[in-house]
């Protein structure tokens, strides 16, 4: 059994009694029904392809101010234009944030949807995850987030690293914490959720917060020894005896191997191993803090860096929640300590996946759950308005250096070119290579069900 532990829980566990948002267990599917050989047996008999491409989700909690980043307006009264400023681009004619100098620089690079429309009015990731409009409407077991979508159609680019990561900590809005759920495509698709700390349960259930170094152990076994395969095989006594002893590994099941090779890899340790990386790079992504904000998430920028290890590493879709953005006061003191630091956040994870050459492989998306009322309240914030947000793109091999879309004089309608979730979704997985036309995953009854809801369509500026 291979664990990344958490803090203990008590509510929403599943059939196990264990919480799914502190256990990963590798070779523990059977408690639900389903084993690691089964499930990479039933992936191989699809006969799927294995190139590498990948999905970034970046999910901005709260719902970032659509006018106060990359949609100001400069012309309209005070009390909706705001405090900032805008600046210019390396791309002639368009303009953003002036708190977003660094992406303003490589603007050709970025996608900037400006009217994105069909957003709930309540704090959710789920349609930054499914794409879905109807979160009232679904099939049993509920619809599948992208994340599970692609460990199903594509499963990991290699063995050892689960294709489908969430980064996201346990914040106090539960809805915020959300990485994108398996729905009816079952437990084997769930994402792999890499605890920050590990806790220890003691004989009377006391818990007591452990070191970071212990975030993941197979029986006594941590990080630092497990990618040793000696120090592993010592924790299989018992197998080595009985099988190795007898010569009767050959003869194992290949799915059998395989699935005790992703116990015995040491990629996805590796992987998650930030101190491999230089430390000039991550100067250039920043480190960010651990702390959460209030109810929302942390400001890690570690995470934009740990997610392009991931990807790396094998993974198809990773997906981070970067701070709280519901700010219904201090909007524009918020906006200056949490805008610059997604800048450098995100330019630095795009700038790495073009040096690396991933940059048609890999896409990038950032967005939030709806934007922000065009009129400034009395605490100087912006509250909820799921008529219009925002949305920034890049990499994937998709046509960049662009503005999609355009909001009216105060930015509180779209007045061109509305886009909606879905139609973002379908683009991300067209360049994925897949066919949201065609493409479709069973249900629990079998039926056949569209990745998106049937007959939206990719955005044809990116992917044409």
């Amino acid at each position: 059994m291979l664990t990344i532990l958490g803090k203990p829980q008590h509510k929403k566990n599943f059939c196990d009694g264990v919480s799914r948002r502190d256990f990963l267990t590798i070779g523990g599917m059977a408690m639900c029904g389903l084993s690691l050989p089964q499930m990479l047996r039933a992936e191989a008999q699809q006969g799927i392809g294995r190139s590498h491409k990948a999905i970034i989700n970046v999910f901005l909690p709260g719902g970032p101010p659509h006018q106060d980043m990359w949609d100001l307006k400069l012309d309209a009264p005070k009390e909706i234009r705001g405090e900032f400023k805008e600046i210019p681009t390396n791309v002639p004619g368009t303009r953003i944030g002036e708190l977003f100098p660094r992406m303003a620089r490589m603007m050709d690079k970025f996608t900037v949807i400006r009217s994105m429309v069909g957003a709930f009015g309540g704090h959710d990731a789920w349609q930054c995850m499914t794409g879905r409009i109807h979160k009232s409407k679904q099939p049993p077991g509920g619809w599948p987030s992208m994340g599970a979508v692609l460990s199903r159609l594509h499963g990991p680019a290699k063995v050892g690293v689960p294709p489908f990561v969430g980064l996201q900590p346990n914040t106090g809005e539960k809805r915020w914490s959300d990485p994108g759920a398996a729905g009816f495509l079952g437990p084997a698709h769930s994402p792999f959720l890499p605890a920050k700390d590990v806790w220890k349960v003691d004989a009377e259930g006391k818990a007591t917060k452990q070191g970071a170094k212990e975030d993941m152990k197979l029986g006594s076994l941590t990080v630092d020894r497990l990618g040793g395969r000696k120090s592993l095989l010592q924790s299989f006594d018992t197998l080595r005896r009985d099988i190795d002893n007898k010569h009767m590994m050959e003869g194992l099941d290949a799915f059998n191997q395989q699935a005790l090779a992703m116990l015995t890899s040491s990629r996805l340790a590796e992987a998650l191993n930030l101190e491999k990386e230089d430390s000039k790079l991550r100067d250039r992504y920043g480190r960010g803090s651990d702390k959460k904000v209030a109810d929302g998430s942390h400001r890690l920028l570690d995470d934009f860096l740990m997610a392009r290890r991931l990807i790396e590493a094998g993974a198809r879709c990773v997906t981070l929640a970067f701070s709280r953005w519901d700010w219904h006061g201090g909007n524009f003191k918020r906006g200056r300590e949490d805008m610059p630091m997604l800048d450098q956040g995100l330019t630095a994870l795009v700038e790495d996946l073009h040096q690396r050459g991933m940059n048609r492989d890999v896409s990038v998306v950032v967005w939030g759950e709806f934007g922000r009322t065009p009129k400034i309240n009395a605490k100087a914030g912006r509250d909820h308005w799921p008529r219009v947000s925002c949305a920034a793109l890049a990499c994937g091999g998709m046509n960049h250096g662009q503005v999609i879309g355009a909001t009216d004089k105060q930015a509180g309608e779209a007045a061109d070119r509305p886009v909606k979730f879905g139609d973002v979704f379908a683009t991300l997985y067209t360049a994925m290579g897949i066919n949201v036309e065609t493409t479709t995953v069973p249900d629990l009854q079998g039926r056949p069900r569209y990745l998106i809801d049937h007959g939206v369509k990719p955005l044809p500026e990116l992917v044409s």
